[in-house]
């Protein structure tokens, strides 16, 4: 969390970008405006983690976002493509960043990292690149998602959206969100976590067994790949109650541990020793972003708005999350 704090300025300077350029959007079309949300939250999450990641260089860190994206896109089409030079991008900001002045910054700890290991340079060369991309997954992607799915939830629930208005009005009042005020965000919190039960970022978890397995009747040969869906642990109504698939927040009131039968299985950042690293950055992300939004914003569906999740990289919205937008 002490990183978290040290970056949470650059959240809160991309909301804002984010709030005017909608401001103005709304203005222009007189008051309320239909919005097509997607673009716009992976434009603040881009922006955020290629500041956070590429400090100075963090246009390059953009153009190398956007080229992932691509990248992305073609895998889930199961395109052959391979005109798309991620590698050589991501390894020339890395010459610049040595040639020039030490920043702090998740680039200079990935390279740091890779330098004070006993890795050849090919090997250091792919441990930059594969965390880079990495961060682009688990930083960028998976945030963009997640916010544009709790913004669909919040247009769709307006009393949840009211509720979670009012906690950040009372809790911020007249100033800039801080750490000790998106720790009392609990509401907003609930709303969150909620909808990454339903929405989890990442649709599966793969493991390989490294020795004979069983589990129950189920026997698993070493070397054998268990894929497990998110969704499927989300939303069993043996662990989480008849209402699985319906957002109700309030099953979080008392946190994780009280939400369900089985607490360990929510794991939208995963469980034990592999849980995500970016956590806190991520959750503290969305807090800042949702918090002015719904500070500045009242908002729903649009009739253009149709609900396609997509089981990509992600699960993402497929035609994208049109919101009526209104000052």
């Amino acid at each position: 969390m002490e990183k978290v704090k040290d970056m949470m300025n650059l959240m809160v300077e991309s909301s804002i970008t984010l709030v005017n350029s909608w401001t103005n959007l709304i203005e222009s079309e007189g008051g309320v405006a239909v919005v097509h949300v997607d673009e716009y939250m992976r434009s603040f999450s881009g922006d955020v983690i290629s500041r956070a990641c590429f400090g100075s260089n963090y246009s390059k860190g953009e153009e190398i976002f956007l080229k992932l994206r691509e990248l992305q896109e073609q895998m889930s089409k199961k395109v052959l493509f391979s005109g798309i030079p991620v590698r050589s991008l991501i390894m020339k900001v890395v010459k610049e960043r040595k040639e020039g002045a030490s920043e702090n910054d998740l680039l200079q700890m990935i390279i740091e990292g890779a330098t004070n290991s006993d890795f050849g340079q090919d090997e250091t060369d792919r441990f930059i690149v594969d965390n880079c991309k990495n961060i682009y997954l688990a930083g960028y992607e998976t945030t963009a998602v997640s916010a544009a799915w709790t913004l669909m939830l919040l247009a769709s629930n307006p009393e949840w959206q009211q509720r979670v208005r009012s906690e950040v009005l009372e809790i911020c009042a007249d100033q800039m969100p801080n750490v000790d005020m998106v720790r009392k965000m609990k509401t907003l919190t609930m709303v969150i976590q909620e909808s990454l039960r339903l929405y989890p970022p990442v649709p599966v978890v793969s493991r390989e067994a490294f020795r004979d397995m069983k589990f129950g009747d189920i026997n698993v040969p070493k070397g054998v790949n268990v894929w497990t869906l998110m969704e499927s642990l989300h939303q069993d109504p043996d662990i989480w109650e008849p209402d699985a698939n319906i957002f109700n927040p309030e099953r979080f009131a008392n946190g994780v541990s009280g939400a369900c039968k089985l607490p360990y299985v929510y794991m939208p950042f995963r469980v034990g020793p592999r849980t995500c690293l970016g956590q806190n950055f991520a959750m503290a992300e969305l807090k800042i972003l949702l918090a002015f939004i719904v500070s500045d914003f009242s908002f729903s569906l649009s009739p253009k708005y149709r609900h396609t999740p997509a089981l990509k990289l992600t699960i993402e919205p497929e035609d994208g999350v049109n919101l009526h937008i209104k000052l």
